[in-house]
């Protein structure tokens, strides 16, 4: 009985090829929509994740990047009194209004101004050594290749910003934005667009630690010293966990993401159990043979569940293949996609759940495996 089921699917898979292509298809919905969003609410921690800074400093209540508030300056002389801090320096957030030549109106974005020097933090897992030394040009901006289309400029191109010019002096992959464009400048770039009264009042101020596996401590060592300054104190991975669960779940777009998962859960559930029942009551006459030479309802149903473990791997298998390969075409359109482990085992057996249950609900097909059918 172990082999039977293995057989009638090498044998008849014909009849079985409906049932796998409804798990080939939940599958790679499932996929594609847990890597769209890990991708696209992973955006909004990028600063901090393209970033080699261990910790960041920022206005007390602050949920995500995006939200940043000025601090003092004085946090400056904090994180450079203490003796594991090896680096700081700061990040200028600058919400602005974009317009070029080839756009009918303004393009909202967000100005990052940043340390152009070769030791700067910020983004250093984004823009190499040959593009920062770029943005110590008077006005010189850097923009991710995706969005020069929405900003209608080219590399080499002028536009404005808050009506002063800037000059896009290249292009990088790697900054596309939740709900904005990135344009990254140097420091003194962003304070000259906005008119900063003091260069030294950041939104960020962010460290690099002699020994990164201290972040926790030296984070508890800064916080409550109320004479520098009203301010929180973030290590890099709280800071990117906030932003994200900010995005997924207070903007509620998380609930959204989630109620179409359990759909396209349903769905294909309905779709291979279905397939599956169909398969069994179409076997019918086959299973009520087996019953009538002795062989149990107990040993019939572990054969439909069999079947039905068979054809979740056989279409995980073929959902995985399919994934791959949208998941590699979503990645050159430069479309933010993101599939680390801990997603790909949690998917994998989402879907081979399916299959079983599937398989559990096409028992009841096995009611009409009666011996008597067989006289009729």
């Amino acid at each position: 009985m172990v082999s039977l089921a293995r057989k009638s699917l090498l044998r008849e898979w014909p009849r079985y090829l409906p049932a796998i292509l409804a798990i080939c298809f939940a599958g790679v919905l499932l996929f594609m929509q847990a890597a769209l969003v890990l991708g696209i609410f992973g955006s909004a921690a990028m600063y901090v994740t393209e970033s080699s800074s261990d910790l960041w400093v920022g206005y007390p209540g602050t949920q995500s990047v995006s939200q940043g508030r000025a601090i003092s300056a004085n946090v400056e002389t904090l994180l450079r009194m203490n003796p594991n801090v090896s680096a700081a320096e700061p990040l200028q957030w600058v919400d602005a209004d974009w317009r070029s030549p080839h756009t009918s109106g303004g393009v909202s974005v967000y100005v990052i101004g940043i340390n152009p020097n070769h030791d700067g933090q910020i983004f250093d897992q984004v823009l190499d050594a040959n593009l920062r030394p770029l943005l110590l040009e008077p006005g010189a901006v850097i923009v991710d290749r995706a969005n020069l289309d929405t900003l209608g400029v080219e590399p080499g191109s002028w536009a404005k910003i808050d009506g002063k010019s800037v000059h896009v002096v290249a292009t990088t992959t790697g900054l596309r934005a939740l709900g904005g464009v990135n344009v990254i400048s140097s420091i003194e770039t962003a304070c000259q667009l906005v008119s900063c009264s003091d260069k030294n009042r950041a939104t960020y101020w962010v460290a690099k630690l002699i020994d990164s596996k201290n972040a926790a401590a030296v984070r508890s060592q800064l916080l409550g010293k109320p004479a520098f300054g009203t301010y929180d104190v973030w290590t890099a991975s709280e800071f990117a966990q906030r932003s994200q669960i900010y995005f997924l779940l207070d903007t509620g777009a998380g609930m959204a993401v989630l109620f179409m998962a359990v759909i396209v859960m349903l769905v294909g559930l309905v779709v291979a159990s279905q397939a599956l029942i169909a398969v069994v009551i179409s076997s019918a006459r086959e299973y009520a043979t087996l019953n009538a030479l002795g062989a149990g309802m107990a040993a019939l149903r572990r054969v439909v569940l069999e079947q039905a473990a068979w054809i979740g791997g056989i279409g995980l298998l073929f959902s995985a293949a399919v994934s791959l390969l949208l998941l590699l075409f979503a990645s050159s359109r430069d479309v933010s996609v993101a599939a680390p482990p801990v997603m790909i085992v949690v998917w994998a057996a989402v879907v081979l759940t399916i299959a079983l249950i599937s398989g559990l609900l096409a028992m009841r097909g096995l009611l009409r495996a009666d011996p008597a059918l067989l006289l009729r």
